[in-house]
């Protein structure tokens, strides 16, 4: 089995892109399990990824999606509560571009897709996250539109995500600090 098809089977329960899921509970919840798994499993991986070596992933949709899952949503989980975690949100982000820019994204059902864009949702950038919004308005999932809208709504008015501002070494505006203070201000 190769490598990228081992990730997809992990991420998607599936390689096959009939088959692949849409919506797996684990993907959103904090879990030491999972996460230790995906560092267990994949931390190899994911540094042949952020070292280049899997650029000939690229040249594929599934192979785009193993690499945007390894540098973007991998380290959330493998880095969770450290810097670590966000270090690789702007090389994720370009091969989103690229992704889009080839029209791969087109190619691929709704699983893969999904986080194909999540490095626009994820950025603190405006144009992104207006970007990810569109392209989930495209994907026709309301649960994913909502989470992208309320991603948006907090760059809007932060210019940043403020749950990130101690992990990152970051003041919090005494407008963020009351932010984070209401229920449901973090991801």
């Amino acid at each position: 089995m190769s490598s990228l098809t081992h990730l997809l089977e992990f991420w998607f329960e599936s390689a096959k892109m009939d088959q692949m899921a849409t919506h797996r509970e684990q993907w959103w919840i904090k879990d030491h399990n999972f996460d230790q798994r995906i560092r267990d499993d994949f931390k190899d991986l994911f540094d042949q990824a952020i070292s280049g070596k899997l650029a000939n992933w690229e040249e594929t949709p599934l192979g785009c999606t193993g690499l945007v899952l390894l540098l973007d949503q991998f380290p959330r989980n493998m880095f969770r509560g450290s810097p670590r975690a966000f270090a690789y949100d702007e090389q994720a982000r370009a091969l989103t571009r690229n992704v889009l820019a080839k029209g791969f994204d087109q190619h691929l059902p709704m699983g893969p897709r999904l986080f194909l864009y999540l490095p626009l949702e994820h950025s603190e950038n405006l144009q992104d996250q207006k970007d990810c919004i569109t392209l989930m308005e495209a994907l026709g999932d309301d649960d994913y539109l909502y989470f992208a809208r309320k991603h948006l709504v907090i760059i809007e008015q932060f210019g940043r995500f403020p749950h990130r501002n101690d992990v990152l070494g970051r003041h919090s505006t005494p407008q963020e600090v009351m932010f984070l203070k209401e229920p449901d201000s973090s991801f």
